[in-house]
């Protein structure tokens, strides 16, 4: 990701960067980059009164490619100690705002998951999905919110991001994009997604931060797709088959997979262990659906990926808080939406900035 470079001071650059590089090297390639996109976006002057660090949230999201490396939450810390401030307001206003988010838990069966997910799949492949030529854009429109635990000083507290609607574009090698999101930038205009960024650094495409030319060439055969899942996020999440299941997920819901990964996306899915029905699911602007879930056993919270109960269409996303934890997490209670989003608009456009409705 391009970070808004306008933001640091200068004598901060040299040891933020000392910082990713350090506690980098012991991650895999990907993971965290929300983490640390969120801190290269806000490092303030130091001379600046000290304010609480923004949140960090639970999971990648798509589009934003990494400014340098990944970041974990120790060099978060670090970055505090160090005397890196960061700002936990921002954003338009979208930040740490009104009531948790909350719904009633659905309940789940593994009974019905081949047939659903195969249904899916076929209607997956009858969905029109153009090709993306080079000059073109994938742009995505949706609208989400987000549930998490916010700490100031010795107190800890529930605090939401508002539902807001973020749009994306991007190039089909991923060199090139845009992105308006009033929860990550203040500038509603939005800010730059090209490649290199300003560190000159060019990352290349993974299944963490694909392109659609990465995607088009990944196999569309099941096991093998489901296999390299496996193997390219192994030691990440908080196991196998969870972060497998959460790597979909977000191929899903945050990039433009080509006609013939799509479907096949759906029948890998369908291989995961655990992998459940939830028969009514909500996703963020209150559609109803039919949810292909899985329970994540460590932290407590249920992805739920949500279709359309006629045509099957993707609708969303959402994460559901099913089981009580301890400590600060025990704030997020059973019934929370941790966090939600509906796909209003994914498609191919001509331009950078351009919308579908600019050009019909």
């Amino acid at each position: 990701m391009t970070a808004n470079t306008s933001r640091h001071h200068p004598a901060q650059g040299d040891r933020s960067a000392e910082l990713l590089s350090a506690t980098a090297r012991d991650l895999p390639p990907g993971r965290h980059r929300f983490h640390k996109e969120r801190l290269m976006a806000q490092i303030h002057d130091t001379r600046q009164p000290e304010r609480t660090p923004a949140p960090a949230p639970r999971r990648r999201r798509f589009p934003r490619p990494a400014v340098a490396l990944p970041l974990t939450a120790a060099a978060l810390t670090a970055a505090v100690v160090a005397g890196v401030t960061l700002s936990g307001n921002g954003g338009n206003g979208v930040r740490d705002a009104g009531p948790a988010l909350t719904t009633t838990i659905g309940a789940a069966s593994s009974k019905g998951v081949p047939q659903l997910l195969d249904q899916i799949s076929l209607a997956a492949a009858r969905t029109s999905h153009p090709d993306v030529r080079p000059g073109q854009y994938v742009y995505l429109r949706s609208r989400s919110a987000e549930s998490y635990v916010r700490h100031v000083g010795d107190k800890s507290f529930l605090a939401v991001h508002p539902l807001h609607t973020r749009q994306t574009w991007m190039s089909p090698d991923g060199s090139k994009g845009w992105l308006i999101d009033p929860a990550v930038d203040d500038n509603p205009e939005g800010e730059t997604l090209d490649r290199p960024d300003v560190r000159g650094q060019t990352p290349k495409p993974s299944l963490n931060s694909p392109s659609y030319d990465y995607l088009a060439k990944l196999t569309t055969d099941p096991d093998k797709l489901l296999a390299k899942i496996y193997k390219e996020t192994k030691g990440q999440g908080n196991s196998p088959d969870q972060e497998a299941f959460t790597t979909i997920g977000d191929l899903l819901g945050g990039s433009y997979p080509p006609a013939g990964l799509y479907p096949a996306l759906f029948k890998a899915a369908a291989k995961i262990p655990g992998v459940v029905v939830v028969d009514d699911a909500t996703d963020a602007v209150g559609r109803h659906g039919v949810a292909v879930a899985r329970l994540d056993e460590t932290s407590g919270q249920r992805e739920e990926w949500i279709f359309d109960s006629r045509s099957h269409v993707f609708l969303g996303e959402r994460s559901v808080q099913v089981r009580q934890n301890s400590g600060a997490d025990g704030l997020i209670t059973p019934g929370t939406v941790v966090y939600t989003t509906a796909i209003l608009e994914r498609t191919v456009v001509d331009g950078i900035r351009q919308t579908p409705a600019a050009t019909s």
